[in-house]
This record gives C-alpha cells, sequence and structure tokens, in this order.
C-alpha cells in the first residue's frame, strides 16, 4: 500500500473503501501477532504503541517494511506510470487494488492453502485478538470477519464496486472512472509484473527481523 493511498483512505468509514488488506494478510505467514499488526497498520497510531504487544507492533513494522518496498519497485513503478494517464493521482490506489485482485486469481502459485482456509484462519486470528485490537478499530474487524471483506478480491464486480465507493470519497471521482476497463486492458502485462514483483516481496517478507 503506497503512504498515498493511506493518506487518501485514512478518513473512510466503509470497509470497501480498503483494499490492501489480503497481500499484506497474506504476507504476514502464520504467526497471529504480525496478522494482527499487518491488519492494524494502516488504521493505528504511534499513541498506540504503548498499549499493543511487540509482537503486534512487529507485524506493524513489517507493513510499513512491504509498503516502503512495494513503493520503490520497479515493476511495480511501471504499471503505476502506465496507470497515471488515466487515473492521475489515483494510479497507486488503483494498483493497489488491482494487486490484491491479481493475488486472488494467482492464489495457487504462491500459496499451498486454499483460499477459504486462509479466510477462516486470518478471521479466527482477528477474532481472537480481538481484546487487545483498539475499541476504535473493533467494529471494522468484526464487520470484515462477518461480511468476509476479503471476497471483494476475487471478482471484477467486486472490484468493481469498491472503485465506486472510492468515487464518492475523493476529490476527483472522474479519474477513478473506468478502472476495470483499465484493469481488463492492460491484465497481462499487469499480471506479468506483479508476479516478478512478489516472489521478491516474499523473500523480503523471509528476511524481516
Amino acid at each position: 500500500m503506497t503512504i498515498y493511498w493511506e493518506i487518501v483512505v485514512s478518513s473512510f468509514s466503509s470497509h470497501h473503501n480498503i483494499m490492501n488488506y489480503l497481500a499484506h494478510l497474506f504476507l504476514a505467514g502464520d504467526q497471529p501477532d504480525l496478522i494482527v499488526g499487518n491488519f492494524l497498520a494502516d488504521m493505528v497510531k504511534n499513541r498506540y504503541q504503548d498499549v499493543l504487544p511487540k509482537g503486534v507492533l512487529d507485524g506493524i513494522r513489517l507493513h510499513r517494511q512491504i509498503d516502503s518496498f512495494t513503493d520503490a519497485h520497479a515493476e511495480v513503478k511501471k504499471g503505476m506510470r502506465r496507470l497515471y494517464a488515466d487515473h492521475h493521482k489515483y494510479a497507486p490506489v488503483v494498483i493497489d487494488i488491482f494487486y490484491d485482485y491479481l493475488l486472488y486469481q494467482n492464489w495457487k502459485r504462491y500459496s499451498e492453502e486454499t483460499m477459504p482456509n486462509f479466510k477462516k484462519r486470518v478471521y479466527a486470528v482477528l477474532l481472537d485478538a480481538f481484546a487487545i485490537i483498539p475499541e476504535p478499530f473493533q467494529a471494522r474487524t468484526r464487520s470484515m470477519v462477518e461480511h468476509d471483506w476479503l471476497a471483494s478480491y476475487s471478482t471484477l464486480e467486486g472490484i468493481e464496486y469498491t472503485f465506486d465507493r472510492l468515487q464518492r470519497k475523493v476529490s476527483r471521482p472522474e479519474d477513478l472512472e473506468d478502472c476495470v476497463v483499465s484493469l481488463e486492458r492492460d491484465y497481462e502485462l499487469l499480471n506479468e509484473e506483479f508476479n516478478r514483483f512478489f516472489p521478491e516481496v516474499l523473500e523480503m517478507v523471509k528476511a524481516f527481523q
């Protein structure tokens, strides 16, 4: 998730306005604290440092390292530059959503765990951690589980709905017109770039300490 995307969505209240969960939750692996930290990272501010467990803070730190690595990656920049012509300053937002969609499409390439099992496991971790999740984010956490937000990544219809919701919140909604058209037009290039980028972010995460 790019820094700009975090700024854009920081004031949004609808769960469909924030997509970049899938990749971060996947990259958190099987450690519950890292999963919780990756989930919370775009919501919590530094004032929560004293109340969250160290493992969760490590997950937040991992999330931000993933963001920095992604923003600097040449393959990601290629897609962002191509999308800029149609979507201008929202190109980073658009590519974040596209990449989570592409992870869903390429799931079996990167995971031996089925998507239903992955979602069940992640949702269970978040519910188990409910007591340590700061109160302002508990409703969002519960809603994510109850409404299966991660399923939004699986279809073009889900992606389109997300962009429709985003258009109601941004200053230049016209720049988010026809995002699914852009995805379908550039799908092969985006998919190739994603599949060159994603193995490298996986390696980066393996080295995280």
